[in-house]
């Protein structure tokens, strides 16, 4: 098809003249046609409710044509109407072994259970522990990483993959270790964390420092690197370890005020609660410093 270099109108095959303007056919810098509307990707929002505080429960409101998949074990209780199939994402055999092996990485199941309804019908999903369920809704292309194992249930038409850190050191000393897992849209996503959230938007080159293992999520623009706290007395009795997570903006950050590891080191059965504080249990927890 050809375009007229005057006015930018459409030639009729074999024209000599355009019809519009009168300027002769097949000049020198024949304009382009002008490039196709990029298709908009929609997806139904979903209709959801978070209850609880800190046992809290996704209540969804499935409609017909939407899908979800969890994280297997998730899920609580549903109505009858709610199909449910456990299965492997991929198209092909490979595809499937080496998304269960990468499921497995981010300390995931190897399989995921995915939810429709015929009519509109109710299910609800929860953490494993006390803890926070944070939302997000991703815009088509958009990404959020957050950590290890954190996971619960999105849309089908969101993608949950494996993100390694940048930088070597960030693997070996950040608390979450070189494995992350990256959400890409379109569509919202839930994660689920130990204690409360603290939520912070930083700007362009303004940043963050962190107790390691502490980061939740953050977004793509998020730079993410570990540094040795200040000094050596600091690190050996301040109770924080030698490294903090630094976190430097743009974009969104979440961190969590208790984490999992911590959890399990206080219900040990080794410790006896209360307020119970011993002479030589102070002293021998001087270069105890497992944060």
């Amino acid at each position: 098809m050809a375009f007229c270099t005057q006015c930018g109108g459409t030639l009729a095959e074999n024209a000599r003249f355009c019809t519009s303007c009168g300027q002769p056919a097949g000049g020198p810098g024949a304009a382009p046609p002008p490039p196709p509307p990029q298709a908009q990707v929609s997806v139904p929002a979903l209709n959801y409710t978070i209850q609880g505080d800190n046992l809290q429960v996704i209540r969804i409101k499935l409609q017909p044509g939407q899908e979800l998949y969890a994280e297997a074990g998730k899920m609580i209780y549903k109505q009858p109407q709610v199909v449910w199939e456990t299965r492997m994402s991929g198209a092909s055999i490979g595809e499937k072994i080496w998304g269960a092996v990468k499921r497995k990485l981010m300390g995931e199941s190897l399989f995921l259970t995915y939810f429709h309804s015929p009519v509109e019908g109710e299910i609800g999903f929860a953490g494993s522990y006390p803890g926070r369920i944070q939302s997000f809704d991703l815009k088509p292309g958009q990404n959020i990483f957050v950590q290890r194992d954190s996971f619960l249930v999105a849309q089908s038409t969101t993608q949950l993959n494996i993100a390694f850190v940048k930088r070597l050191g960030a693997g070996f000393f950040g608390g979450e270790g070189f494995i992350l897992e990256k959400l890409t849209g379109p569509g919202t996503v839930f994660i689920h964390a130990g204690g409360d959230f603290v939520e912070f938007t930083l700007g362009a080159g303004e940043s963050l420092q962190v107790d390691t293992g502490c980061i939740v999520a953050f977004d793509d623009g998020v730079d993410y690197d570990i540094q040795f706290v200040g000094g050596i007395k600091t690190a050996l009795f301040g109770g924080e370890g030698f490294f903090l997570a630094t976190l430097r903006g743009p974009g969104r950050v979440i961190i969590q005020s208790m984490t999992l590891e911590k959890m399990r080191r206080e219900l040990a059965p080794f410790k006896r609660g209360g307020d119970e504080h011993k002479g030589l249990d102070a002293i021998t927890s001087i270069f105890d410093s497992d944060d």
